[in-house]
């Protein structure tokens, strides 16, 4: 059926012609603008549905196929809807014509576009009304802990020392061992950094091969892992260092090709000479292989560290932050081979840097490697409120707008700090901190209400870390304490504790220690600050310890809960009851 027989049928439905004619829907009335269309539609709609009710059993006897009219009549009606649709679409300016009939309809669509546009430009988005205040500081990560300013108040002497003691890898030899003691806080690991980065910009500037490498033993705490980490560092470098030779013999290669010449000034013969070190260079690149986190025989990883620091001449410093971390979890083999280096290598040399908070931890090295390690030793002792104050003052006008801080707030942080010990560290904190709430709060300055809600945060967030690392048999302890605090029992003994401490183990099928044992696991709870013990003579009954809590007990409770095994403890409440009623 051609185009015009569609047409033909969809433009004259009156007269009964085309598909409409034999009673099947062809569109609604108000599409053909007739408007008893639909009326006679749904008359003849109810009819058919009479005569198919009347026929339902012959068709559900017979099913016969379709007939091939009815097929076409079929056919015909979707042909006809698509002309429509294409009659419709390639007429867009018969506005006037529909106007009257749809005039509601489009005037609605107008008013939807409206709404929707003054929707857009007043909808507020989660972070439009944080980003509408003006920001308070200029550089956060000033007040960091990774920070290395390039100046230090207060610790001239120390990093002058440290100098003296370097400057002799500039000159092609092995410096001195240093270790370097002073609690957190002390400028110990920044002074370090400083010093290393100066040297090896003036390594640079005298063209001198010295190189620094840092690790952090508290999260590279075996002697695999910092040979591993070491030996990758190298080989890493050593492979850029071949990959630039070998450009540039490549290049001397090709002028050598173009003018004999070119040759003379260099250590080469001839072009075969060139040809045979880039070979030499590639087989090098191909031997050296990277070192797996896990995998390798302990030597194996070893050798692989000597070769790639040996590959060419170099001093190394190596520095071990955190070096008493190393040797409580793998003893001091690491430093004993690492110490004893110089005497088995050619090309370079090595020297160590070790960082410690305690100062006791070489009382606990072999003597051999105490004395070779401890060469030179530099103490870093703690700041005090003036120091403080100038270390505050000095990163704060880089740290925060013109006019941001009211003048009590770095004094307050400074003397907050100097009560535990003179940390700088925890002065940063505090003050970085300070300036987060009072931005959160949308503050257009920093005042002595942030420092001291800082100040709270700090202290609760150091709580539930010092929970949350506790050992398992040390959290059921302090699980019990909660729940006998939170059933209002005052001044808890030591008896009582216990008794909670073997029911909760019971619970959770944990192993129950000795009373005696829990009784120092208090104790070491009570050095934490974590909970207050005090020892109490009973007279002809003895003497026990008797204890509350000095930490936030909903907090504390949530933390403990975190914990995997503490976890499953689904009611807690009948243990104490039934403890009580005993």
């Amino acid at each position: 059926m051609d185009n015009e027989e569609h047409t033909s049928h969809t433009s004259d439905p009156e007269k009964g012609e085309g598909p409409g004619a034999d009673g099947h829907d062809v569109g609604d009335g108000h599409e053909t603008g007739d408007e008893h269309g639909t009326g006679k539609r749904d008359t003849d709609d109810g009819d058919s549905g009479t005569d198919n009710a009347d026929s339902g059993t012959d068709d559900a006897d017979s099913d016969p196929p379709p007939s091939d009219t009815a097929t076409d009549a079929l056919s015909s009606v979707r042909n006809s809807d698509e002309d429509l649709g294409e009659i419709a679409s390639n007429e867009p300016d018969r506005d006037g014509d529909f106007d009257a009939g749809s005039r509601d309809r489009s005037s609605t669509d107008v008013d939807l576009d409206g709404v929707v546009l003054d929707d857009d430009d007043d909808n507020q988005g989660l972070f439009d009304d944080l980003l509408s205040g003006e920001p308070i500081f200029e550089n956060k990560e000033v007040l960091r802990p990774s920070y290395t300013p390039h100046e230090l108040p207060h610790r001239n002497d120390q990093i002058n020392r440290m100098a003296t003691i370097l400057v002799s890898a500039l000159r092609g030899e092995t410096p001195s061992n240093i270790l370097i003691y002073g609690k957190t806080g002390t400028g110990k690991t920044a002074s370090a950094k400083f010093v290393s980065q100066e040297l090896e910009s003036t390594s640079q500037k005298y063209d001198v091969p010295c190189e620094v490498e840092y690790i952090n033993c508290e999260v590279t705490d075996t002697q695999y892992r910092v040979l591993a980490q070491l030996a990758n560092t190298f080989i890493e470098k050593n492979q850029r260092i071949i990959s630039d030779r070998l450009e540039r013999y490549r290049e001397l290669e090709e002028a050598a090709a173009d003018d004999p010449t070119a040759l003379e000034s260099t250590e080469f013969s001839s072009r075969e000479s060139i040809r045979a070190r880039i070979d030499r260079l590639r087989e090098d690149a191909e031997e050296m292989e990277e070192v797996p986190m896990t995998g390798w025989p302990t030597d194996r990883v070893y050798t692989t560290f000597f070769d790639a620091v040996d590959y060419h001449e170099r001093v190394v410093v190596i520095m071990l932050d955190e070096i008493d971390k190393l040797v409580e979890k793998s003893g001091d083999d690491t430093l004993y081979n690492l110490s004893r280096m110089n005497s088995e290598l050619d090309n370079s040399r090595i020297s160590i840097m070790g960082i410690s908070n305690d100062l006791k931890f070489t009382d606990f090295l072999d003597p051999r490697v105490k004395s070779s390690l401890g060469e030179e030793e530099i103490v870093f002792p703690p700041y005090d409120a003036n120091q403080l104050r100038d270390i505050l003052q000095h990163r704060a006008d880089i740290a925060f707008k013109v006019d941001a801080l009211t003048d009590d707030v770095i004094p307050l942080c400074a003397a907050f700090a100097a009560q535990e010990h003179g940390d700088a560290r925890r002065a940063l904190d505090l003050l970085r901190t300070a300036g987060e709430l009072a931005e959160r709060s949308q503050a257009e300055i920093v005042a002595e209400k942030h420092v001291r809600q800082a100040q709270d945060k700090i202290e609760l967030d150091r709580v539930v870390e010092v929970v949350r690392t506790l050992p398992t048999q040390s959290k059921i302890v302090l699980f019990a304490v909660i729940l006998l605090e939170k059933n209002g029992v005052h001044n808890i003994n030591t008896g009582e504790v216990f008794n909670i401490y073997k029911r909760l183990c019971e619970e959770i099928d944990a192993d129950v220690l000795t009373q005696r044992r829990v009784t120092d696991l208090i104790s070491e709870l009570d050095m934490l600050g974590i909970v207050n013990a005090v020892v109490v003579s009973k007279g002809r009954y003895g003497r026990t310890k008797e204890m509350g809590l000095s930490v936030p007990v909903e907090e504390t409770e949530a933390v403990l809960l975190s914990d995997s095994r503490l976890g499953d403890i689904e009611n807690a409440q009948p243990f104490v009851q039934a403890r009580f009623d005993n």
